[in-house]
């Protein structure tokens, strides 16, 4: 397994490399603040661990979206507990339970929450697309 930033990584099924996006969260990029940390963070829920998928289709990428859970631990879930990602406002339902999992981060200023301002990476990107 291998991690490419805080809401994507690469896993084996029957011997062969499948990259997945993590539904409904999104992740600092590396170039972002907090985007280093985030993806070490996914890396120590999910390296060498065995994974489990709940796929949900894919993105326009061709990458598998699921939730995925890493030695049965919700890695959407503890990514975004532990500040080290955003619901994905625009894809995730407004009565996902990771909403609460945010404020919680966000009101004891984990991980990217202790940036007086953090920028979300859609933002970031839209940015830098400008540039």
């Amino acid at each position: 397994m291998s991690v490419s930033d805080g809401d994507t990584l690469t896993v084996l099924v029957d011997r062969r490399q499948v990259k997945v996006r993590l539904v409904d969260i999104d992740a600092p990029e590396s170039k972002q603040p907090f985007g280093a940390r985030s993806k070490q963070s996914l890396a120590t829920l999910c390296f060498n661990k065995e994974a489990k998928l709940e796929a949900q289709g894919k993105d326009r990428y061709g990458r598998i979206i699921a939730t995925v859970y890493c030695a049965g631990t919700d890695a959407n879930a503890a990514q975004v507990r532990q500040g080290m990602a955003w619901v994905f406002d625009r894809y995730a339902s407004p009565s996902s339970p990771l909403y609460a999992l945010q404020i919680e981060a966000k009101a004891e200023r984990r991980g990217l929450w202790s940036d007086p301002a953090p920028v979300p990476p859609w933002e970031w990107r839209q940015h830098q697309r400008k540039k």
